[in-house]
């Protein structure tokens, strides 16, 4: 198995579209997909890959993931809501981020909220959560190594590398699970609330 630090540095982890570098005037849509590009440049699989498109703009106001636009430009708000849309399609459905989302658009529309704060707190516990990370993978290789050793004794590269796949997906799926399981919480105690 590749060294599996390389790896890790070779993912753009810490990559977040941090407040400073969210410009103070807002942005038509090639800026925004401009920004996003070049930030999140790195995240990518493949080169190909794209970060964000015209039609995922598109289609997150058409889906109401955000609060409507005005004369084609878009916030700092919208960009912060366009980053946590980025983070969130990774594991959850179109339906589900929206579901998630819903809250904090209102409260933005009302100026109900202070998003920066709300957003620096989310800023905060990623980096937590990529150093949390770093050292749950090295604990994971390890226990991977002790599984495999005691399967096989010839050349492991190959069944190494499967059980270490299976174990960070089955992983992930946990991590999902217990996400789509509040967000069908949320979205409960919303109807609950409109039924009073």
């Amino acid at each position: 198995m590749k060294n599996i630090n390389q790896i890790i540095e070779q993912l753009g982890l810490e990559a977040s579209l941090t407040l400073e570098e969210i410009p103070k005037i807002d942005l038509y849509m090639d800026q925004v997909i401009q920004l996003f590009e070049n930030k999140f440049l790195e995240t990518k699989r493949n080169e190909d890959d794209k970060v964000l498109t015209k039609t995922m703009i598109n289609n997150y106001a058409k889906g109401k993931l955000i609060f409507p636009i005005h004369n084609k430009k878009y916030s700092k708000e919208h960009l912060i809501l366009m980053s946590l849309i980025y983070q969130l399609k990774g594991a959850l459905s179109i339906n589900d981020i929206k579901a998630t989302l819903a809250g904090i658009n209102q409260k933005i529309i009302n100026e109900e909220i202070e998003l920066d704060s709300f957003y620096t707190g989310y800023l905060n516990l990623t980096r937590q959560n990529v150093e949390d990370f770093k050292g749950d993978i090295e604990e994971r290789v390890m226990e991977v190594k002790k599984e495999i050793s005691e399967v096989d004794q010839g050349n492991s590269q190959d069944l190494e590398q499967v059980l270490m796949i299976s174990s960070l997906v089955h992983m992930s799926n946990l991590y999902r699970k217990v996400a789509e399981k509040l967000v069908d919480e949320m979205t409960i105690e919303k109807e609950e609330k409109r039924h009073k």
